[in-house]
This record gives structure tokens, C-alpha cells and sequence, in this order.
């Protein structure tokens, strides 16, 4: 969604947040996103389609602390709406803070991580099967060019 602040016309497939690894405040993570209809993603397949969640947040919650996963999904089986928790991964998330724009949002502030960083955050999540990862860099490094 970045991308779409900045002008891209690429319609996402999901929202994906760089955030410090949760620790102690896992619960309150994980109720902010369970008040909202959206459940722990517990399988997805090879084209990024979440095709199983954990309903249950104490179950997920105990599913997130033994795994330790550098990353979760959620997913709002209704929308289809899916939102990516990337756990100091693959930059950390107070790293990539200190270079931030702050952008609102009705009565939201944001911190979306700077053009650069989303270059370099495209460059090393691309999946080279995906034709929108591409699509992305190119619109990044076009920008980058312009100025």
C-alpha cells in the first residue's frame, strides 16, 4: 500500500507491516487483529493464498511463541483482506523507522518506510514468478530517476 501512497496504480494483494517482534505484547497484538475478524494464518499456498487460519487467538498466540517465525499472516476470510506481520525481517523495523515518512490517515499516523527502503525491501522479497513484484521495482526505481 506504500506503493499506492506514492502513486503506483498496482492493485496489492495485501498489507505488509515491518514491526519489532512482539515479545510480551504478542497478546495484545494478536487481539487487535482477532477484534477485526482477522485469524493467524496457519497455511498458505505456492501463490500466496491463504487457504487455512487458526481461529482460536490463545492457540495462535501459543503457535507464534514456539515457532518464533520471522514473519505471520492474517487473513479476514470475508474480504479476503490479508495483512502481513514481518517480525524485524528482513531490515529492522527501528532501522527502517528512523527513515519513515509519517503519512495520516483519518486519525491514523503511519509510518511508511522511505522510497528507498522500499526499494530495497522489493528487491529482497522478489519473487521472480510474480510479475508484481517486478512491476514494483520498476515503478521505484522510476521515481528514483525523476528526482
Amino acid at each position: 500500500m506504500a506503493l499506492v501512497v506514492l502513486g503506483s496504480r498496482r492493485v496489492t494483494r495485501d498489507f505488509d507491516f515491518v514491526v519489532t517482534t512482539p515479545g510480551a505484547e504478542l497478546p495484545r497484538l494478536l487481539d487487535a487483529f482477532y477484534d477485526q475478524g482477522l485469524a493467524l494464518a496457519s497455511r498458505v499456498n505456492a501463490v500466496g493464498d491463504v487457504t487455512a487460519v487458526i481461529d482460536n487467538r490463545r492457540v495462535a498466540a501459543a503457535r507464534l511463541q514456539i515457532d518464533a517465525p520471522s514473519s505471520a499472516y492474517f487473513h479476514e476470510p470475508r474480504t479476503g483482506l490479508r495483512i502481513d506481520l514481518l517480525f524485524d525481517y528482513p531490515l529492522p523495523a527501528a532501522e527502517l523507522a528512523q527513515r519513515a515518512t509519517r503519512i495520516r490517515i483519518g486519525a491514523t499516523l503511519l509510518r511508511v518506510a522511505s522510497e528507498a527502503d522500499l526499494l530495497r525491501l522489493k528487491r529482497l522479497a522478489r519473487r521472480p514468478h510474480l510479475p508484481g513484484d517486478a512491476e514494483d521495482i520498476a515503478f521505484l526505481e522510476g521515481r528514483q530517476q525523476t528526482e
